[in-house]
Parts: structure tokens; C-alpha cells; sequence
């Protein structure tokens, strides 16, 4: 006996129909709302409806040009961030006149064109109402770190919480939840007054993030005070974990200080004590990246500079046993493109079959300091260094740069 399939109901359906819609990027809602006010049906609707922008949305005068399509641009010219939409579409809002309308939809007959146009507008109407309350909620609750840029200025709050925040504050006419936040999140990016992307999962931090750029910056400072004779040695997890509470008010126990400084890619108190000729000479360099599109494209800018790229602590390749690696470091170089030479290593286009192999069974990361001369010394030190911190070369740079 063969089971009728369940048709779904037409609000579960709605409801699906709406979560894709909110996946889609920028630049699709940008045509759909180019197509749709193109169309025959959206001409013979203009009488029943205003279209126009979202209330308290404002558009920049000049968008910026770039490969990738940025929500708005914030403002930091006033004591408070505003923020400036790149195009009209993102905050496109479609006023009915309910009773206009409805006289409309009974002259024509059929009038199904007319009702996928409605529906379509309704779908942007939600989305772009959203996307808006998410916005603001986001720039309002960081505005100290969009002026800072510390990320130690950072507010902790999951998605979860937002959403609880935007249901009590904004006026909306859908109920936010985590789901439809985070699909939203996922394209959706701003550009600072320098024009550098912003990504704006980046302003919802979880506590863990936030806890992370806290033990980064305290062991960044315990560098600084081996170099001035402050402590004898680096500082074991618990020590980490008694400063933060003392001097920060943030209460970490040992395991989660040390499951932390994991993610992070640095080594124990004993590691660092021996590696602090490395750790010295690797001063300035970016926070570990994922070596992924995303962060090429957002992240890793178009200039000179040195880079490494790690493996994780424990690898291995095509399923064997962990390999035994004097340090995490597969590979030092340097390029006059940083963006453009990392792209290159992603793709297997710089005929080095040792680091590809890595590439293809993991995910690596990277960390970068852009150089504006003399990268290539920059780069021979830093492989000299490593060599005497480690005893051996990182195992995909077949020669000494």
C-alpha cells in the first residue's frame, strides 16, 4: 500500500517560500526588483499602490564600485553611525491602497499575473523591512567598535537575542527569529568610510568570539611584558584565566582559556617559551583567516606583504596518522599582491604540489602583514627565524626565499 505524499499547508509553504527568499544575495534582489517593476502586471497595478523607500532609510549620493555588492556604506562623520544604502532596492517599500486594490483585482479576470506581482512585492516588502530593523539594531548596538575597530569594543549577543531585541523594538509586521537572521546574514555586508567591507556577521559576535579577541590581546601584551622583564615566563592558562577576571570582569575557567587559545592557534605557556623568537618577529600580523573565498574577497587586501599559512594542530593526509610537524607553519612567503598570490595558492596555480596536497585534504589558514617595501627580506627573516626557533624549514617551502 503506497502512502499519499502530505501537501504542505499554504502558511508552512509561505513560510519556506519566504526563508529562500531571504538566502538570495544582493545582487538578485537587486533584478527581481528591476524585473518586476519592468513588468506588465506592476504597470497595471501603479494606480492601486506608492512605491518608494523604507521610512528613515537614506541613500548614498555616490555608490561605490566594487566586485562585491555591499548593503550601505556607514557614516561615521556624527556622534552616532548612520547608515547610507547602496541602492534603492534594498530599502524599496510598496504602499497598497487596500481597497484600490481589491476593486482592481475584481475588474481583472483572471488576474493571476497580478497576484504573483502582489506576492512578489509582499516578499520584498518583508525581506527589505527586516533587513532594515536587523541593520540598524546591529550599527546602534556596535556603534563603539564601528569607531574603534577594536574588537575588544565588541557586544556579545547571538542571534537568538537579537531577535528578541528587534520583536520588542521594531515595528514589524513579521515575527524575527533566529532562522530568517541568519539567513540574511549570510550576504549581507557594509563598507566603512574607507570603503573596506565589513561583513555583518562580524557586529553579532557570540561571548566565545568575544572571549577569543580578549585572550588574543593578553597574549599579545604578555609578549610585551617578557620584552620588559614585568613576568619571567609566559603565562600558564590558569594565570590567564585569574588576569582576565581580575582586571576584566570576564570569569573563564582554565579548560575554556585553553580550548580558546587552541582555536586560536597558540601554543601553551611551555611552547611559547621556547617560540618566542618566532611569536617576536611575526609581530603585527593579521588574526588567523580561513583560507576560503570569502575571506579573499573580504579580507586579504590587493597589497605587498609577507604571509604564512598553518595547518591545524593535529593533521593528517588521505586518512593516515597525524603528522609530526615542527610548528604549524606549512608555508612563509611573500608578494607584491597579497589577495592575488593567496587566490593563486587556493586554485594550485604556483606549482607547488607539496602545499596543494594540504590544500586539497584540510582546511588551512592564514594570517598576513601588509609590507609597503622590502617584503622579500621581510620574508628571508622570517624564514631564518623559524628555522633556528623550530630546527626545520616549514615543510612546503622547498628553498630557502
Amino acid at each position: 500500500m503506497t502512502s499519499t505524499p502530505q501537501r504542505l499547508d499554504a502558511a508552512t509553504l509561505g513560510k519556506i517560500v519566504f526563508a529562500r527568499f531571504l538566502e538570495q544575495p544582493l545582487a538578485t534582489l537587486e533584478r527581481q526588483v528591476a524585473t518586476l517593476e519592468a513588468s506588465p502586471a506592476y504597470a497595471d497595478l501603479c494606480s492601486t499602490l506608492e512605491c518608494g523607500i523604507l521610512p528613515g532609510a537614506r541613500l548614498t549620493e555616490q555608490p561605490r564600485p566594487g566586485s562585491v555588492l555591499a548593503l550601505g556604506e556607514v557614516c561615521l562623520d556624527s556622534p552616532t553611525p548612520a547608515l547610507l544604502y547602496q541602492r534603492a532596492s534594498f530599502v524599496r517599500e510598496y504602499r497598497f491602497d487596500s481597497s484600490a486594490l481589491e476593486a482592481h483585482l475584481r475588474s481583472r479576470a483572471p488576474a493571476g499575473a497580478l497576484s504573483s506581482a502582489i506576492h512578489r512585492m509582499k516578499l520584498i516588502n518583508s525581506r527589505n523591512r527586516l533587513t532594515h530593523a536587523l541593520v540598524h539594531e546591529l550599527v546602534a548596538l556596535q556603534s563603539r567598535f564601528l569607531y574603534t575597530r577594536d574588537p575588544l569594543d565588541l557586544i556579545p549577543m547571538t542571534q537568538a537575542e537579537l531577535a528578541q531585541r528587534l520583536n520588542r523594538r521594531a515595528n514589524l509586521s513579521l515575527r524575527a527569529d533566529a532562522g530568517r537572521l541568519s539567513r540574511l546574514l549570510k550576504h549581507l555586508s557594509l563598507r566603512n568610510a574607507d570603503g573596506v567591507l565589513l561583513p555583518l556577521s562580524t557586529l553579532l559576535a557570540r561571548s566565545r568570539q568575544v572571549h577569543g579577541h580578549w585572550i588574543d590581546h593578553l597574549l599579545k601584551q604578555e609578549k610585551q611584558w617578557l620584552l620588559n622583564g614585568q613576568i619571567r615566563a609566559p603565562l600558564p592558562d590558569q594565570a590567564l584565566a585569574e588576569h582576565l577576571a581580575a582586571h576584566h570582569g570576564i570569569r573563564l575557567g582554565r579548560r575554556t582559556v585553553a580550548t580558546i587559545r587552541q582555536q586560536l592557534a597558540i601554543p601553551d605557556w611551555r611552547e611559547r617559551k621556547l617560540r618566542k623568537s618566532y611569536l617576536a618577529v611575526t609581530e603585527g600580523f593579521s588574526p588567523l583567516l580561513l583560507l576560503s573565498r570569502q575571506a579573499l574577497s573580504a579580507l586579504i587586501p590587493a597589497q605587498p606583504g609577507v604571509y604564512e599559512i598553518r595547518a591545524s594542530s593535529e593533521t593528517s593526509l588521505s586518512g593516515g596518522p597525524a603528522l609530526t610537524l615542527p610548528s604549524t607553519v606549512l608555508y612563509i612567503g611573500s608578494s607584491g599582491n597579497l589577495r592575488k598570490r593567496l587566490w593563486n595558492h587556493q586554485r594550485g596555480n604556483t606549482g607547488n604540489p607539496e602545499l596543494l596536497r594540504y590544500l586539497a585534504e584540510f582546511p588551512v589558514r592564514v594570517r598576513f602583514r601588509v609590507v609597503g617595501s622590502d617584503w622579500r627580506s621581510l620574508e628571508r627573516e622570517l624564514y631564518r627565524v623559524h628555522c633556528e626557533t623550530f630546527g626545520a624549514p616549514p615543510p612546503c617551502n622547498r628553498m630557502s626565499p
